[in-house]
């Protein structure tokens, strides 16, 4: 990997490494098409798109009953790691469920209350891949929250994958669909004949995926643009190189396009994560997909001239996977703000999040941190307030209601307020 120096990057190198985005415009007026036709043209319209991007013909859609069946089938070992998985992340999202409340202001009794969506969708990247443990993120907290209805849908291939399919269902989906791609994300925003349509819509996916989030977003809600993912590595002297590689190198092997990134104060380390990186490349099962995203110019190993630069440059990357391995982790982890998802000190890993600690994997991508946080029981439910207002208490408030409502021309709400005292 390359070593560089923060302090010495112009403007517009800087900005290419802090900007990265899902890389969906080029393909927007693309993905609009298969929206529209699966909008159109309903079941017709997905098994086509399934022959033609998936190179399988689709008879049966949904595909519940297989996940069911999947479960009793799959080796034990992978089911007790599967249901470990599921019960940390239960734990951890029950742990997020709010509680109505109400208190007094004034006399008034003023509330607020939480109530789940009833009916979201979540998307599975898969076919004949594995990935059971976006099942368990995308599906676990919403039956958390209480959502009735869960709906999977997850690429077709000839032989789906039964790990997936049966992580799908100890998950506790509640339906689940074998189509993918943009085409999947239409069926859920619009409805077909067996796809009812879902309030909203989560979960990661390639970036016709995120198009087609991006493209549904207004008639139905989207978690967020999610695209490759990355990491940032904030070390000191006192890291241990080979242990910030593995970091960076586990990220690379997600996708070319992912962006991993180390950054430190001292030179000596930064070179000695760079070599670290080039000698365990090799072992890994996907090298040539490391390499590329290696040669990213939102890759790197950056050196910066103090700690407070470095933590400087982490808060303006507002990174998908921070990771921090420092002599003092929790003041560096305090002076950074903007990050999708926290891993602190050596014995934290990326791959802990992403599979088994609890937390949820499904996070803010492209400087998303910035503004958002990652998928959480709070997606899938929604707030309302409440107000018990007696004689007394609405006696109190009058002036204040009748002076403003009169300042803004709306005569009518001032008389509501009157005529309770007539």
């Amino acid at each position: 990997m390359d070593i560089q120096s923060l302090d010495a990057l112009d403007e517009s190198e800087l900005a290419s490494v802090l900007d990265r985005d899902a890389g969906i415009d080029e393909i927007r007026a693309d993905v609009r098409g298969i929206v529209d036709e699966v909008r159109d043209r309903g079941d017709g319209a997905l098994r086509e798109f399934s022959e033609k991007f998936d190179g399988v013909e689709v008879d049966t859609l949904d595909i519940t009953a297989r996940t069911e069946r999947a479960a009793e089938a799959i080796e034990p070992e992978l089911r007790e790691a599967i249901e470990a998985a599921i019960d940390n992340v239960r734990a951890f999202h029950e742990r997020q469920v709010r509680t109505d409340w109400t208190d007094s202001f004034g006399g008034a009794r003023l509330g607020r209350q939480f109530r789940p969506l009833r009916r979201i969708g979540a998307y599975v990247p898969g076919g004949s891949a594995t990935y059971p443990s976006t099942s368990i993120m995308t599906v676990v907290p919403a039956k958390v929250a209480g959502v009735e209805e869960v709906v999977v849908v997850t690429p077709p291939a000839e032989e789906l994958n039964p790990v997936t399919l049966a992580a799908i269902g100890l998950a506790g989906a509640d339906e689940v669909y074998s189509v993918g791609g943009a085409q999947a994300i239409g069926a859920l925003a619009y409805g077909t004949e067996t796809i009812p349509p879902v309030e909203k819509v989560v979960g990661p996916g390639n970036r016709w995926v995120a198009a087609a989030k991006a493209e549904v977003r207004g008639d139905v809600a989207i978690d967020m643009i999610a695209g490759p993912t990355e990491v940032l590595v904030v070390a000191d002297e006192t890291a241990s190189p080979r242990l910030v590689a593995a970091e960076l190198v586990g990220q690379a092997e997600h996708d070319p396009h992912s962006s991993v990134v180390a950054v430190t104060p001292d030179e000596s380390l930064a070179r000695a994560v760079a070599d670290e990186v080039e000698a365990q490349v090799p072992d890994r099962a996907r090298p040539e997909i490391i390499r590329e995203a290696l040669a990213n110019e939102t890759s790197g190993v950056f050196v910066a001239p103090s700690m407070d630069e470095v933590t400087a440059f982490a808060e303006a990357y507002a990174v998908e996977h921070l990771v921090v391995m420092t002599a003092d982790d929790e003041a560096t982890v305090d002076a950074i703000d903007s990050a999708g998802s926290v891993f602190v000190g050596e014995y934290s890993p990326v791959a802990a999040g992403d599979y088994a600690s609890g937390t949820n994997h499904v996070l803010p991508t492209g400087a998303g941190a910035k503004t958002t946080g990652g998928l959480s029981v709070d997606s899938f439910v929604r707030s309302r307030t409440v107000q018990h207002l007696d004689r007394d208490s609405l006696d109190s408030l009058s002036d204040t209601i009748v002076t403003l409502a009169e300042l803004e021309g709306l005569e009518a709400h001032a008389e509501s307020v009157r005529k309770r005292f007539e």
